[in-house]
């Protein structure tokens, strides 16, 4: 899943745009197909360490909304990266783009802020929604008594950098900030009520919270690192400022790019 979901970012700066044609899938899309046909069947399968049972027809239904938010992922993310090659700049706002301002007629750019719209916002609810909703359920599974209290194996400490890394970057290119902390926050509830039964988490538990205390330790010091851009400010001038990777790099790495 790490390898899929980060991998195809990774790809298009790697690989040269030459060897797959603009209006065919290259390999971005083709991890990206992937990544949705594998994830609904890991978190099916981390479902099952949860000890609560749900309808079937809510498990379903949450599978669905999976594979439609990652589709339309899919299709807006694919036409992001050609507008990118031309001259896109993620730091600024659409309409802000100089590839937009040229566009004619001028009402496409209402049909770009609508596929913005399936990608930033619907698309990102109806995936992270239930991806944080299934990892806090298997964590609440991931309990044992006192007396059999275990510690993470030196393979979880081994994985905990790029867990930790990889939750990083769904919070800040996803901007799922305030999914994250809630699950976070619930994830800490969930421990103050299991150690009042004299519960405590086991070895998958332990990395789950080692994992988001890392991740959110990474975004803080993310964010404090950019703290005073004014570009990226502009770029995000809500309350919750947590720039995303694409904007930094393409501000600040590729502007000459586009000049």
């Amino acid at each position: 899943n790490w390898l899929l979901d980060v991998g195809r970012p990774l790809v298009m700066l790697v690989l040269p745009t030459d060897w797959f044609p603009l209006n065919r899938p290259g390999a971005a899309e083709y991890l990206h197909i992937l990544y949705n046909i594998c994830t609904p069947l890991i978190q099916l399968k981390m479902l099952e360490r949860s000890p609560r049972t749900f309808p079937r027809l809510a498990v379903q239904l949450g599978v669905i909304a999976v594979v439609m938010g990652t589709s339309l992922h899919l299709v807006a993310d694919s036409i992001t990266r050609r507008l990118l090659l031309i001259g896109y700049q993620p730091h600024l706002s659409l309409r802000e783009n100089p590839v937009m301002k040229d566009l004619k007629p001028s009402a496409l750019i209402d049909a770009f802020e609508l596929l913005c719209y399936f990608d930033d916002t619907l698309g990102h609810l109806m995936w992270y929604v239930p991806l944080f909703l299934v990892l806090f359920l298997f964590f609440s599974g991931s309990f044992s008594y006192r007396r059999q209290e275990e510690k993470m194996p030196a393979a979880a400490w081994m994985l905990l950098v790029p867990n930790a890394a990889y939750y990083w970057y769904l919070i800040t290119e996803g901007q799922t900030f305030i999914l994250f902390i809630f699950t976070f926050f619930a994830m800490i509830a969930t421990v103050m009520h299991q150690r009042r039964r004299g519960m405590v988490p086991d070895g998958n538990g332990l990395f789950m919270l080692y994992s988001f205390s890392a991740a959110l330790f990474l975004v803080a010091v993310w964010v404090a690192c950019l703290w005073s851009d004014g570009a990226l400010r502009k770029k995000h001038p809500g309350l919750i400022y947590v720039p995303q990777p694409r904007a930094v790099y393409t501000l600040h790495l590729r502007q000459d790019t586009y000049t």
